[in-house]
């Protein structure tokens, strides 16, 4: 009697029941101790560990901490499916499971990732399920999704440890993409459904703003001075004034913190920096209102007479879901958590956030659902996993699942993918514009 799909689809979910705990424990492991982007040094090493054991070769170090596996099909030759997991946190320091020292804190879930990438390994890796499979399955730990400590950031691309600072942008262009014909990952949301497929994601680019003028002493001689705290407080000023102009169409988003404001409170501030954001639906907007914001922050140098340093780096695209991968994954996920418990986003449907899936997107096709199990505030001190067998194990099943649909016979379901797809972009071309993107725009407010 031949092994149908639904036989190899019973045998991986199997594996991953069996092994639920210690699934589990991986992503509470990495919980317990959370890094920030391109210094995952612990994180990484426990995947190393992990596909060590499991036996799947693997390369690591790759834009700093990422880890990529690969696990050949005993079927026969094929396209190759990533499963992708994000090793990085955030900084949040009033999360309750942050680090001490640093701030980091997993206050997106994703640790979850990581468990369920593993944990997808885990029944893929089954000799019944693998026998079956035509084609590659990546497994790929990947750095620095979140968008933070740009300062930090700007000192590696000084020290040409890398050039872009979001890390799936980074491994694009490294080429580490080139081999991969597609990809999906599931992150946690705080959702009513169990499961949620669909939608897209804001385009951004990120500043990293100085400001310049004159120190004095603030009490006996401040007309000597010029006041970058002040010219950053105009700007900000400016920039909630063209807030009215912001259409609710384009989800656009404006919005950043001072990271230094001056050195003692009797000198008039000499520099101020502040890392900032700004956010659009598209391109063509994320242009537009990118540069209303640089004349904003020219208008606070302008005003007191300071200079001002925009450095404007390159961000994240829009999100593209495979719409025949999505279907794939929400008929799996209605298995594992019932139809009635799958939120099914429109292709248009934008929750304001951004993500380098997005930037990922544009080479290969991919997907990006979402799992529950979450109370809180996404980036916020209460945002917790309250369920991990929702968080971690359903998605590991889902997209275990979901792979053999694309790998088994011969791999059909991903060459009808890779035969259906649209590609907007090559790496050559995605680097390229990324490239364009960066730029340091520079305006002295006293000499205007």
């Amino acid at each position: 009697m031949s092994t149908t799909i639904d036989d190899l689809k019973r045998a991986a979910v199997a594996a991953i029941e069996q092994r639920r705990e210690e699934i589990i424990g991986i992503a509470t492991t990495i919980l317990n101790n959370p890094e920030t982007g391109f210094t995952e040094r612990r994180t990484s090493r426990l995947v190393q560990r992990k596909l060590r054991a499991m036996g799947i070769p693997f390369r690591s170090r790759l834009a700093l901490t990422g880890v990529k596996g690969v696990v050949e099909g005993k079927a026969g030759p094929g396209p190759s499916v990533a499963v992708v997991g994000e090793l990085d946190s955030l900084k949040v320091q009033e999360h309750p499971y942050h680090d001490t020292t640093t701030g980091a804190a997993h206050a997106c879930g994703h640790h979850c990732q990581i468990g369920s990438m593993l944990g997808a390994m885990v029944g893929l890796t089954v000799p019944q399920v693998l026998g079956a499979l035509s084609g590659r399955i990546v497994p790929f730990a990947v750095p620095a999704e979140e968008f933070i400590e740009v300062e930090r950031r700007l000192r590696l691309r000084e020290e040409r440890k890398i050039e872009f600072m979001g890390g799936k942008q980074e491994l694009i262009r490294l080429g580490e993409f080139d081999d991969v014909d597609m990809a999906m990952l599931c992150h946690t949301t705080v959702e009513r459904f169990k499961m949620a497929v669909g939608g897209t994601s804001n385009a951004h680019v990120v500043k990293y703003v100085e400001f310049t003028g004159k120190g004095a002493h603030a009490g006996g001689a401040p007309h000597l001075g010029i006041n970058a705290l002040n010219a950053a407080t105009f700007a900000l000023s400016a920039i909630n004034a063209n807030r009215e102009t912001f259409r609710e169409r384009d989800v656009v988003r404006a919005h950043g913190i001072i990271t230094h404001g001056g050195d003692a409170v009797s000198a008039v501030p000499a520099s101020t920096t502040l890392e900032w954001r700004v956010r659009s639906a598209n391109l063509d907007m994320l242009a537009e209102n990118s540069a209303k914001v640089d004349r904003c922050f020219k208008a606070g140098a302008l005003s007191v007479g300071a200079s001002v340093r925009i450095t404007n780096i390159p961000g994240y695209m829009p999100m593209r879901n495979n719409l025949t991968m999505q279907e794939l994954f929400h008929r799996n996920a209605a298995d594992v958590v019932g139809k009635s418990s799958i939120r099914v986003r429109t292709p248009r449907h934008n929750g304001g956030g951004s993500t380098d899936m997005g930037d990922l997107s544009q080479i290969i096709p991919l997907i990006h659902p979402y799992a529950g199990g979450v109370t809180g505030t996404g980036h916020g001190a209460d945002y917790l996993v309250r369920d991990y067998e929702q968080a971690v194990i359903n998605p590991a099943k889902a997209m275990a699942m979901t792979v053999i649909d694309l790998l088994a016979n011969g791999a059909a379901g991903a060459k009808e993918v890779i035969k259906k797809a649209e590609r907007p972009m090559t790496r050559g071309q995605y680097v390229a514009f990324q490239r364009k993107r960066a730029e340091v725009i520079t305006f002295d407010g006293g000499s205007a």
